[in-house]
């Protein structure tokens, strides 16, 4: 996570640019996380206080933040952070879907040699993570450590990466935090991206797809089940 520097205000807009997405990079985060709880009110004068800067850079990230469905501004309520939903996480995992299976259809076609072993290093990774007594949750905490995100750079194509990297990925991550996985859902999660992987690998484009499309659904059913089942406790 990048640290703020200067707590002082820019002298330009470049400096002014580079501290509103140092913000929103720390902001979103929180929200991830749940240091900002769901629902909860940011109150800018707050955060201004807390991360040492001006109202300018904080208004920039908020509506960042914004643009990113990370919060909610309502006439007498202000800014609160969005309250994650079995019917938002269907929306969005259905709009995933399509995307990621794209992704790998693309990354099937266009990934280097070099990509597939960087892929295979990185699972071997979250294998031994796994393999912890308490390992419950397939948690990439960073895009760098992150398959998807690996996957849609691997798909060459800017407008599909910077939807699925961009604009849906932070609220991805939320509900990864926010909802847990059905027993045994991550050790089956690291099984279906190492076959991802082989199709890949393969250059089978159709069979990438497919798996990822299949992994995704599968994803999208575990998210709606545990909900039920905090929904009953």
């Amino acid at each position: 996570m990048t640290e703020l520097m200067d707590q002082t205000e820019p002298d330009n807009d470049n400096e002014s640019t580079s501290l509103s997405d140092s913000l929103f990079e720390q902001l979103s985060e929180a929200i991830v996380t749940g240091e900002f709880p769901a629902g909860s009110k940011l109150s800018e004068p707050r955060l201004a206080k807390r991360y040492g800067v001006s109202r300018g850079p904080l208004r920039e990230a908020i509506r960042q933040l914004e643009g990113r469905k990370l919060v909610t501004r309502l006439p007498r309520q202000g800014v609160r952070v969005i309250v994650p939903t079995s019917a938002l996480a269907a929306e969005l995992f259905r709009i995933r879907e399509v995307l990621e299976g794209l992704a790998a259809r693309e990354a099937a076609r266009n990934a280097t040699v070099e990509e597939i072993t960087e892929l295979r290093t990185m699972l071997a990774k979250h294998t031994q993570a796994l393999a912890e007594p308490d390992a419950m949750l397939y948690w990439q905490a960073t895009a760098n450590s992150d398959f998807h995100f690996m996957i849609a750079r691997m798909a060459r194509s800017q407008h599909l990466f910077d939807l699925l990297c961009g604009e849906y990925y932070t609220l991805f991550r939320l509900f990864r935090m926010k909802h847990r996985i059905v027993p045994g859902r991550a050790k089956r999660a690291l099984i279906e991206h190492v076959r991802i992987v082989d199709a890949i690998a393969d250059g089978d484009a159709e069979l990438a797809e497919m798996l990822m499309r299949r992994h995704v659904a599968s994803a999208r059913t575990g998210i709606e089940t545990s909900s039920e089942v905090l929904a009953q406790t």
